[in-house]
């Protein structure tokens, strides 16, 4: 597959994740919030919270399910992309903060499954 290919499918994942957190009372922020640590996804209120949301698609015959895939080395530069993000917009300094994975996977017979973990990490723990 392509990289165009990967990419593509990459923003109808997000997108995909995006539609379905909105039908879940959250509120968009911003998106593809890019900084020199890297990009945030998706940033949502969830009532008071402020949640920075990673996005991952697998596609078939992965090996590891979507939402594990987010290790170490990502969950800090993420951390550092939120504290960027929160520096630039000071009305949420005060919120409460969360990251959120959301993976979507593709099984064998072509359809979509989507899992949520909310508070999935803590950049530094």
């Amino acid at each position: 597959m392509g990289r165009i290919d990967r990419r593509a499918l990459g923003k109808r994942a997000e997108e995909f994740a995006f539609r379905h957190l909105v039908r879940h009372g959250l509120q968009p922020v911003a998106r593809n919030f890019r900084t020199r640590f890297g990009e945030i996804d998706l940033i949502m209120l969830d009532r008071d919270c402020l949640a920075f949301v990673e996005v991952r698609y697998r596609g078939t015959g992965a090996y590891v399910d979507a939402r594990l895939s987010v290790d170490a080395r990502k969950q800090r530069r993420l951390g550092a992309a939120a504290e960027l993000f929160l520096a630039r917009n000071a009305v949420f300094r005060h919120h409460p903060c969360r990251f959120d994975v959301v993976g979507v996977d593709r099984d064998r017979d072509g359809g979509v499954s989507l899992g949520w973990v909310q508070d999935a990490f803590r950049p530094g723990d």
